[in-house]
């Protein structure tokens, strides 16, 4: 099938194998080769492709950096690369926003906002390459969501590309815009939600969730950005974020405690996050193990089952200091049997890289083993983390596979990889059984399957084993009224007939080969973590 670039569009229009083939993987452990990419070089150019997509019936995959880890950005259709849309407003110091264009990265935000004493509190693990536009997409969040709350708390504005073209900005407690797609979710949709039972449209006592659409939100507040914010790219393409920025506290304490047992290390966090914690991360015994074998030892002791890395912030350092070590003293009673404090080191940066210990970690283990990341962003009701450590630990034990387990534990959201050694020719087998058992335990325990990551193509369809029937036909009639016709990312939120969770996996040896150009460039972005590089400037 030959595919022309649309009428209008001034961007880079590629249809050939090796550009193909350069989008056809993201962080995550999908591949999927797309028809075309195109390169957009501003909003306009996203205008032309959407009316160009409708007309030709070729769906659209919008796509940031590629860090996503669900699948939401590769699939069967034309990628949209939103990466080169770079405009950083001037951050205003009085109504503390700014506007920024989708393709801006969260650390060039950061870095702006601190240049006038101000934050951008949303802080994943990939701010230094991830996109502005991403993270609304999949309402991302980090390890200060756990007093700042995810992306979509601190979006006060969306500029949208709909349906058939209608470009809009969507804005919070403002009237939304007279657009075709927005009068249809409107007239068709939105009186179902208020009439829609609320425990229906939010999983109790979750405090992350990336999942399906903000219903919940929507009908608490009624504002449109709820529903449009983590909309994955399947309601529309946004193409500029208007943030609200924060004060940035001048003293922050960070705390490594020890913990002989799991269960006590959760109730820990629970009160870290209770009395005020700006972050609380959880790394499990599996961590522990792995990051030692990479010859990064957490200063811990051997008996050692759990650890937790807290930090408390504000704006006086003697406060910052005394509430600290009144946590650790409450914490230390709990069970917590050693704290190795930031001033004992050379200072936080230093304490907190014992949370990225992993990744150079995983880098060397046997070649055959891959860190695969398909059942990685639950989060549940705190009082259920402990079951579910445990229950996954079960479960990889008794499928014979080493897991890395780790996390924000101040949100109950866990983090896990399973390490599959794809040299056995059963191993797709054991990862289908570990995504259907470990899914079945959070159901089970009244979790979600996306913390902050989104649904994607991995979990749609997983959705109705997670969320009830009535929150699946919602999904199903937001996405209609939106997009009638199924140009945008088609299979993320509401999967497909017949599509499944584990479909091409671009760590199967038996998987075709991708051109030799293509395959050095998504080598090197894997490798020097390059997400923020324009793919078709590696080939």
């Amino acid at each position: 099938m030959t595919i022309r670039a649309p009428t209008g569009f001034r961007g880079v229009f590629r249809t050939d194998d090796s550009a193909r083939a350069v989008y056809s993987e993201a962080a995550g452990i999908g591949r999927a080769m797309p028809r075309a990419v195109a390169v957009a070089s501003d909003a306009d150019d996203i205008v032309a492709l959407v009316r160009w997509a409708r007309e030709t019936g070729h769906p659209l995959i919008p796509r940031g950096s590629g860090s996503s880890q669900a699948g939401g950005a590769i699939g069967d259709g034309v990628i949209v690369d939103l990466s080169r849309l770079r405009a950083l407003g001037v951050p205003d110091a009085t109504t503390r926003r700014v506007r920024v264009e989708s393709g801006v990265l969260c650390g060039e935000v950061e870095r702006a906002a601190a240049a006038i004493d101000l934050r951008f509190p949303v802080d994943p693990s990939s701010s230094a390459f991830c996109t502005i536009g991403g993270m609304a997409a999949t309402n991302a969040a980090g390890p200060h969501s756990l007093q700042h709350g995810a992306m979509r708390t601190w979006i006060s504005a969306l500029e949208c590309v709909f349906d058939d073209g209608s470009r809009a900005t969507i804005r919070r407690g403002a009237p939304p815009p007279s657009v075709p797609a927005i009068r249809r979710f409107t007239q068709q949709v939105a009186p179902a939600v208020a009439r829609a039972n609320p425990a229906d449209m939010a999983h109790a006592g979750v405090r992350k969730d990336s999942s399906g659409y903000g219903l919940a939100a929507f009908a608490a507040g009624g504002d449109l950005v709820d529903v449009l914010a983590g909309n994955e790219g399947t309601l529309a393409i946004i193409t500029a974020v208007e943030l609200m920025l924060a004060a940035k506290p001048s003293a922050a304490g960070s705390s490594l405690l020890a913990f002989d047992d799991l269960a006590l290390a959760v109730e820990a966090a629970v009160t870290a996050r209770d009395r005020g914690a700006a972050a609380c991360e959880l790394l499990d015994r599996t961590f522990i193990d792995i990051a030692k074998q990479g010859g990064h030892a957490l200063p811990v002791p051997t008996s050692t089952e759990a650890v937790l890395l807290i930090e408390v912030e504000g704006f006086d350092a003697a406060a910052v200091a005394s509430e600290a070590e009144r946590l650790f003293t409450e914490l230390r009673a709990m069970g917590a049997t050693t704290k190795v404090a930031a001033t004992e080191l050379r200072g936080e940066s230093e304490l907190w890289s014992f949370r990225h210990a992993a990744s150079p970690a995983l880098a060397k283990l046997d070649r055959r083993l891959k860190s695969m990341q398909f059942i990685e962003d639950a989060a549940l009701p705190p009082e259920k983390v402990a079951e579910y450590v445990r229950g996954v630990r079960t479960i990889l034990a008794s499928a014979g596979t080493a897991v890395v387990i780790f996390g924000h534990a101040g949100d109950a959201h866990i983090h896990v990889n399973p390490l599959v050694d794809v040299s056995d020719d059963r191993w797709r087998e054991r990862v289908e059984t570990i995504l259907a058992e470990v899914t079945s335990l959070v159901a089970n325990l009244g979790g979600t399957m996306s913390g902050e990551h989104g649904d994607g193509r991995l979990r749609a369809p997983l959705m109705p084993r997670t969320w009830p029937a009535a929150a699946i036909t919602l999904f199903a009639s937001v996405k209609h009224a939106f997009d009638p016709f199924n140009i945008l990312n088609p299979g993320v939120k509401v999967a497909m007939r017949g599509q499944r969770s584990i479909d091409t996996v671009k760590y199967d040896p038996a998987i075709a080969l991708l051109p030799d150009d293509a395959r050095r460039a998504l080598d090197v972005v894997e490798r020097d973590r390059a997400y923020a590089r324009l793919r078709l400037d590696l080939l």
